[in-house]
């Protein structure tokens, strides 16, 4: 059997039923994986991704504390551990910074980054009995340079890429490792308003080197080698899915 195998896993993904998540999924599948999704709505996900059997679904708001706990709680008593944390849950709002209400800016941080860190936070007990986890935190080029999409958003990208850090060091401990994936514009519902506006289309592939933007299969690939044991003295990263945007010059 091939060792690039995620057989006998227990990944947990969320924002999974569309765009990089969905991706994710299928893929984690594809490679033996058990997989559970969680999203608001996940009904959406039937009938899009193929060995259905090692997939299970969870509905429910990860800003609600309560879901939260309640999540933690069916995967400890179904799975009792965890090996893989996708954290991939996210939104925006795209606007100038002077333009945003305080409601608006707390409820991006909301989404992005306390949901996650919270329930990474609640986590750790079940990764801890895996022996050999993996959190992979879905971050944004965002976090490191300015891409046009809005401050507050960039700000909870940024906050992301530095947690994986800290909790890439102090985690090792408990052998789990922390890496961040930060994509630029990939084909998803969620970058389908400003990918349908030529004009700023031709600014992003004008930007981005390889002269395309990028597809949730092509997130989904390292976020599955970073799932594996393959990729056992990796962590503390924050891997750039770009196309080469963030290292083009003049």
């Amino acid at each position: 059997m091939s060792s690039w195998t995620l057989q006998g896993k227990k990944a947990l993904i969320t924002g999974g039923t569309k765009g990089i998540g969905l991706a994710i999924a299928r893929e984690y599948l594809e490679l033996g994986a058990e997989v559970l999704v969680i999203a608001r709505n996940t009904k959406t996900i039937q009938g899009k991704v193929k060995h259905s059997a090692n997939l299970f679904t969870y509905e429910g708001d990860l800003n609600d504390p309560d879901f939260r706990k309640e999540l933690v709680k069916r995967v400890s008593e179904n799975w009792g551990k965890l090996d893989v944390l996708v954290n991939n849950v996210g939104t925006n709002i795209r606007k100038k910074f002077i333009e945003y209400s305080e409601e608006e800016i707390r409820q991006l941080f909301e989404t992005n980054l306390f949901s996650m860190l919270q329930l990474t936070h609640a986590c750790h007990p079940l990764l801890q009995k895996s022996g050999h986890a993996s959190v992979i935190n879905i971050a944004s080029v965002a976090g490191m340079v300015d891409v046009q999409s809005g401050p507050p958003y960039g700000m909870t990208k940024a906050a992301i890429i530095q947690l994986t850090r800290h909790l890439a060091a102090e985690w090792s401990a408990d052998q789990i490792r922390v890496n961040a994936i930060s994509p630029w514009y990939i084909e998803t519902p969620l970058t389908e308003p400003v990918l349908s506006q030529p004009d700023r289309l031709e600014k992003i592939i004008a930007r981005t080197p390889l002269g395309r933007v990028g597809k949730p299969e092509e997130v989904a690939s390292l976020a599955a080698y970073l799932a594996m044991d393959k990729s056992s003295y990796i962590t503390g990263q924050n891997i750039s899915v770009d196309g080469g945007m963030s290292v083009k010059g003049l």
